[in-house]
């Protein structure tokens, strides 16, 4: 059973009123000056949306490629969230559409890891860079790895390389099998993906497949000789554990982003985090099944000495 979101929202937006308070689905910010953030507001407000401030902030002298505490530049946060509004605002102001983060991302590779469609369009048609130097992840593997298929299909049409490799020699091909991805391996093979590449571990697109479970794509990607090859090598391998990565539920989303707002208003994750489970133990409790006493009686025919009584309580 869940704590309702609405009731969790209300708890925390009364730990910083009057200036935060939620909105159906959302939360706001009271009207402040616009002093230059520190990273972790900059980002959560980012990631609201909010445009009027990240112009505000920037009209302060806010530097258009200041990152935030995660994901990155206010450009990247935008990519990510789809928001082309903000997208726009920042590179009129001189972001730098190419800009990679800490972890090598761009955002480019943040839109086609969201399946933002209409961003990547954006960003395609302003000269975003689809290929990377060497080997190193792409927007290509993270659209093939997240299974957006759309997403990858505009990719190759502005000259993604299909068979770009990971930092140890991955292919896109394989993160399609890894995930388990069956449309987007199909659409893969149909545009030529090479199917014997091989990583630094010698593991292929066929390998991965037969090893976790992903039956329609290890065929797809193979022979009928070499599926059988591969199956009874993995036979005599250790079972993997078929697994997908899955996001986390829209509930947690939110309410991980309202404790970052809140954190970036100055409250402690601490304050923060006894509301929540305040309010989570105010929930649960009244919903806990009583434990009713039973009366057992127990004796023996012709032995009135012998007989007992004893409440017995339903358990746990």
């Amino acid at each position: 059973m869940k704590i309702p979101l609405g009731a969790l929202l209300l708890a925390l937006a009364v730990l910083a009123a009057p200036t935060f308070s939620p909105g159906f689905g959302s939360v706001a910010f009271a009207a402040a000056p616009a002093a230059l953030p520190d990273h972790v507001r900059f980002g959560a407000v980012m990631e609201l949306g909010d445009v009027g401030r990240a112009r505000d902030w920037l009209d302060a002298g806010l530097d258009p490629n200041f990152v935030a505490d995660r994901v990155g530049t206010g450009l990247m946060i935008g990519a990510w969230t789809g928001n082309i509004p903000l997208m726009e605002l920042f590179v009129a102001r001189g972001a730098d559409i190419h800009r990679a983060n800490a972890l090598g991302e761009t955002a480019l590779m943040h839109a086609a890891w969201r399946g933002q469609v209409e961003a990547t369009k954006w960003l395609l048609a302003r000269g975003a860079k689809v290929n990377r130097d060497g080997k190193a992840w792409s927007a290509l593997h993270y659209a093939a790895f997240a299974g957006h298929v759309e997403t990858a299909q505009l990719l190759l049409d502005s000259g993604a390389d299909i068979n770009a490799r990971t930092p140890n020699g991955s292919s896109v091909l394989m993160m399609a099998a890894y995930e388990g991805h069956d449309e987007m391996a199909r659409q893969l093979v149909q545009r030529g993906a090479d199917r014997s590449i091989r990583n630094e571990n010698g593991d292929g697109v066929l390998e991965w497949a037969v090893k976790f479970n992903r039956g329609d794509i290890a065929r797809l990607v193979s022979s009928p000789e070499q599926y059988a090859a591969a199956t009874a090598a993995a036979a005599k391998q250790p079972a993997a554990v078929a697994t997908r990565s899955v996001p986390e539920p829209p509930d947690m989303a939110e309410i991980l982003r309202v404790r970052r707002i809140l954190q970036s208003r100055g409250i402690s994750l601490e304050t923060i985090d006894q509301r929540i489970a305040a309010q989570r133990a105010r929930h649960f409790r009244p919903q806990l099944q009583p434990r009713i006493p039973v009366l057992e009686i127990t004796a023996k025919r012709g032995a009135p000495d012998e007989q007992r009584m004893q409440l017995r309580y339903p358990g746990p």
